[in-house]
C-alpha cells in the first residue's frame, strides 16, 4: 500500500508545487495582472494535475492545517483511489488559533508532499471555502470532493458546505477510535510532533515530542483522560515526514513560548531534505 502511494505522489499530477496566496473577495475580473496570471495557471498548465486516472474515485481537494489528522486523512484518501489536486488552508482573521502553523512552514509541507497549497484568510470559513472551490472549478480544475480530517466534530458543517457545492464530503477517519487512528498513523511511518498544548494540562517539556508509541504510553500514564489524538484541543501537531512525503522537513531553530493558555513551539527556521 505504501509503495502504491509513493508511485502516486511521484506521478505527473504532483510534479508542480506552487503556493498560492488566495485573495478573499477578488475574482479574476478585478484581479491585478499578477493574480490573473496565477488564476490562469490554475485553469491551464495545472489542469493536467487534476486529470483523474482510470479507476480512480475522483479528483479532490484536502482541508490542510499541517497537523496529523488532515495529513492522515489525505493519505487514506489517496490509498482509497482519490486524486489530490490541492491542499486548502484557511486562517481565521478574527483570532489566532492554537493549531495554526505559520504560512512558510505550510509552504514547505506542500513542497515536501509535492501537492500545491492554497492559503487564504477568512471571516466566514464556510463562505470562503465555497468561494475557493467555486473559483477553482471556474478556472477549469476538476473538484469531485473535499477531504477533511475530522473525527468527532464538524461533520454537519462540511456536509452542508460540500452539498452546496455539489461535491462529496470525504471524512476517512470519521468516528474512528482515536487510539486506533494514532496507532495507524505511527505504524504507517508518519513523523509528527507536538507544536502546541494547553498549559493547564501540559508543561513545556511536551512541546516537540514525537508522536510515537512512547508518547502514547507516557500520555496514558500522565493523564488517561486526554484524548490520544488531542481531539478536544488538548494538543496540536505538525507533520514533518510520512509515506506521502517526497522530502522530509527538518526543524533548524525554534523556541517555546506561553501565550493565551497554550504552550507553543515557535518554529523559527525549517528546511526540506531529501529522504
Amino acid at each position: 500500500m505504501v509503495s502504491d502511494l509513493g508511485d502516486s505522489v511521484s506521478g505527473t499530477r504532483f510534479k508542480r508545487c506552487k503556493t498560492i496566496t488566495y485573495i478573499p473577495g477578488r475574482s479574476t475580473v478585478d484581479a491585478t495582472p499578477a493574480v490573473k496570471e496565477i488564476y490562469s495557471k490554475i485553469g491551464t498548465d495545472m489542469k493536467a494535475e487534476t486529470t483523474v486516472k482510470e479507476n480512480n474515485e475522483g479528483s479532490v481537494v484536502v482541508s490542510w492545517t499541517g497537523g496529523k489528522d488532515g495529513c492522515f486523512a489525505c493519505h487514506k484518501a489517496i490509498l482509497e483511489g482519490f486524486d489530490v489536486s490541492y491542499l486548502l488552508n484557511f486562517r481565521d482573521m478574527k483570532k489566532s488559533g492554537s493549531h495554526e502553523i505559520n504560512p512558510e512552514l505550510l509552504s514547505l509541507q506542500s513542497e515536501a508532499v509535492g501537492i500545491p497549497i492554497l492559503q487564504t484568510n477568512f471571516i466566514s470559513y464556510e463562505q470562503e471555502f465555497k468561494k475557493v472551490v467555486r473559483d477553482l472549478k471556474a478556472g477549469g480544475v476538476r473538484v469531485d470532493g473535499a477531504v477533511f480530517g475530522h473525527i468527532e466534530t464538524h461533520k454537519e458543517l462540511v456536509d452542508r458546505m460540500c452539498s452546496g457545492l455539489g461535491i462529496k464530503s470525504i471524512l476517512p477517519i470519521w468516528n474512528c477510535s482515536s487510539e486506533q487512528i494514532i496507532t495507524d498513523l505511527i505504524d504507517a511511518g508518519f513523523d509528527a510532533i507536538v507544536i502546541s498544548s494547553k498549559s493547564d494540562l501540559f508543561d513545556e517539556e511536551w512541546l516537540g515530542r514525537k508522536i510515537d508509541k512512547k508518547f502514547l504510553s507516557d500520555l496514558r500514564r500522565f493523564n488517561d483522560a486526554i484524548d490520544p489524538c488531542g481531539e478536544y484541543g488538548e494538543f496540536h501537531t505538525c507533520v514533518l515526514d510520512g509515506p506521502m512525503f517526497e522530502k522530509k522537513l527538518r526543524i533548524v531553530d525554534s523556541r517555546k513560548i506561553l501565550k493565551d493558555g497554550y504552550w507553543f513551539l515557535d518554529i523559527l527556521k525549517c528546511t526540506t531534505e531529501e529522504k
